[in-house]
């Protein structure tokens, strides 16, 4: 099982990515060990999930997601 998730940052920028477990990952972005993307910004908080069968359906969704303006990604 895999899982799409967005990120609020703190710069209010929003991350997205893909992992099989959401709370261990969103541990290593708070530790500064995930992306580089959420090292540089820090996180505020989670704030969407979807789980996905596999890895291949979690990428594609995660590049529509990300293919999204910020206003349909906060909707």
């Amino acid at each position: 099982m895999y899982y799409v998730y967005m990120l609020l940052c703190s710069d209010e920028s929003i991350y997205t990515g893909i992992a099989t477990d959401v709370e261990r990952r969103m541990g290593e972005h708070e530790r500064g060990v995930g992306a580089r993307y959420t090292r540089a910004r820090g996180v505020k908080r989670l704030l969407h999930t979807e789980r996905k069968r596999n890895r291949s359906t979690a990428s594609k969704r995660e590049a529509e997601i990300k293919k999204m303006s910020r206003s349909e990604k906060l909707a």
